[in-house]
């Protein structure tokens, strides 16, 4: 039986994981391909330190790159060992060196996605990504392959586990933000730095992924509207729960008039929403098609067993047609090449509903002012809660808008928190 090679760049936990499946599941796999899969070299960056797996007594570990890539033995490289410049210069050596290339390196396609991409497609290999997005959830093939004929008119997704475990979190038990941080850091679904979850960068890198597969243009990520969690309370979720919504950090894109708008911030979404009750560390992506409709994916996002799981299948993809030159190209499921811009809506211009929440001083006046300057500038109000008692240093008074411009939003925000009654600044997040 034919032989699948593979050099693994980085063995922490999607590359244990992946191990722990080949050894587990290794006669299925075979069964359904016609092949054997089998890692024969890994590098890392510490040759003494203690693994939780071993992957068995053929496999050779290597701290020198370049014999991973150069050697004769190896099919097709499989990076997982994150970050940008040193991952970006093996997967261009091993693109050179005629080596199929496998990636969960979310970050680097969004930032270097495009030369990667043509990378490959010049040498005639295959880049495969679909454990970037979404960990076990098969997002990426499903927008290539089951959705190839459909004209993908909305996406919105929830695809960082973190974010949603903490807010989750604060949603079930009540929890601050940071009590909720801290648990999430003590089981191990946040980082000790968790900047790039919690300010929803992480999400943006996966969204400009999605963009490229969903609707075949490139969203630059230095412009992508970014905004994190770590301005919601428990109060707002609150007041959210009030309204009839939960807070979720989403990533959103969709077309509108020929031109793409997107974005990653907190939403407010309707708890009838399957979206709204996808809860602890887990990740959904809802796509809309002009054929298909509203569909909607959920599973884990995270993790060594399914972010492996994705891997394997382009494994498995590419082990299909390792003869000759690849057929898959860059991956993207569009010929069109070099991969156009898209045609972005400017944040400001965006509408949605939106939620505010002023805390102001307790006197007379103060409603009469934030209705003045939300009618200058054509905020409509659709409905208006006041809480808390005379005298009190500040109190919440919360709003929700119509559907409005975000610039008209943030105008409104700017100019009554330099009036002399707010306590402090305006918490302000759309709503879906």
């Amino acid at each position: 039986m034919d032989v699948i090679r593979l050099g693994l760049a980085g063995f922490g936990t999607v590359g244990t994981g992946l191990a722990r499946i080949l050894d587990t599941n290794g006669e299925r796999i075979a069964k359904r391909l016609g092949k054997r899969i089998e890692i024969r070299r890994v590098l890392v960056r510490d040759l003494t330190k203690q693994r939780t797996f071993d992957p068995g007594t053929g496999v050779a570990f290597t701290t020198d790159p370049d014999v991973l890539v150069n050697d004769p033995d190896i099919d097709i490289v499989v990076e997982l060992m994150g970050g940008l410049d040193t991952a970006k210069a093996l997967m261009l050596k091993a693109f050179g060196a005629g080596k199929h290339v496998v990636t969960a390196n979310k970050h680097l396609l969004a930032v270097d996605g495009l030369e990667l991409f043509e990378a490959a497609s010049a040498s005639g290999v295959g880049l495969m990504f679909e454990a970037s997005c979404a960990g076990g959830i098969p997002i990426v093939q499903t927008l290539k392959e089951n959705l190839a004929g459909d004209e993908v008119v909305k996406m919105l997704g929830i695809v960082n586990g973190t974010a949603n475990y903490i807010l989750s979190e604060m949603t079930t038990k009540g929890m601050d933000f940071t009590i909720a941080l801290s648990e999430a850091q003590a089981l191990g679904y946040a980082e000790a730095d968790p900047t790039f979850d919690i300010e929803g960068f992480d999400t943006a890198h996966k969204l400009c992924v999605l963009i490229r597969m969903a609707f075949g243009v490139d969203y630059p990520l230095d412009e992508l509207p970014v905004q994190g969690i770590t301005t919601v309370t428990p109060m707002d979720i609150e007041f959210a729960r009030r309204f009839g919504y939960r807070i979720k950090l989403l990533a959103h894109a969709m077309t509108s008039d020929g031109r793409l708008e997107a974005g990653v911030h907190p939403a407010l979404v309707p708890y009838t929403y399957l979206l709204a009750r996808v809860g602890g560390n887990y990740n959904a992506v809802r796509l809309e098609g002009n054929a298909v409709g509203p569909i909607m994916l959920h599973g884990q996002g995270a993790g060594d067993l399914p972010t492996g799981s994705a891997v394997l299948a382009d494994i498995m993809n590419l082990a299909r047609q390792t003869t000759g030159r690849c057929d898959i190209l860059d991956n993207t499921g569009f010929r069109n090449q070099p991969i156009p811009r898209a045609d972005i809506v400017p944040p400001g211009e965006s509408e949605s509903k939106f939620y505010f929440r002023f805390t102001v001083a307790d006197r007379t006046g103060v409603m009469a002012s934030i209705t003045r300057s939300m009618a200058d500038h054509g905020v409509s109000i659709a409905q208006a809660v006041q809480d808390g008692e005379a005298g009190a240093k500040g109190v919440p008074l919360v709003i929700i808008s119509h559907e409005t411009r975000a610039d008209a939003a943030q105008a409104v925000v700017a100019e009554v928190d330099a009036m002399d009654f707010s306590v402090e600044p305006c918490v302000s997040f759309r709503i879906l």
